[in-house]
């Protein structure tokens, strides 16, 4: 997939304003986000921070899918919006995806076309 991009906000290894720069770069090229590690007993507010900078790209009513718990016990998945993602549980046992600007939801699902007509 060529516009899927995916960052850890784990900050162990690599410097949060590195990170924080990696999500302006791909909220400013439109493409889909796969965030892991985005949240842990220690490392509580850059899941929000993360947020606020695709704000400055997304509109509020951006599709957000949230996976917790992927293929094990308890699943749980849930679309929302990157106005509304906050109100739900994310820990480290989830998946947050964030839509582009042309991902929209059809029957339950979070759709984004590859850019082509068919």
């Amino acid at each position: 997939m060529g516009s899927y991009k995916k960052i850890s906000l784990s900050d162990l290894l690599t410097d949060w304003e590195v990170i924080k720069k990696r999500i302006h770069m791909a909220g400013d090229g439109d493409f889909v986000i796969g965030i892991y590690n985005p949240r842990s007993k220690g490392r509580v507010t850059q899941i929000e921070d993360a947020r606020n900078i695709l704000l400055q790209y997304r509109k509020k009513d951006t599709p957000v899918g949230i996976v917790r718990n992927a293929k094990r016990a308890g699943e749980e998945m849930v679309i929302t919006t990157l106005d509304e993602m906050l109100e739900h549980h994310i820990d480290m046992f989830t998946m947050v995806i964030i839509g582009n600007s042309n991902t929209f939801v059809e029957n339950g699902q979070m759709i984004t076309p590859r850019g082509y007509h068919i």
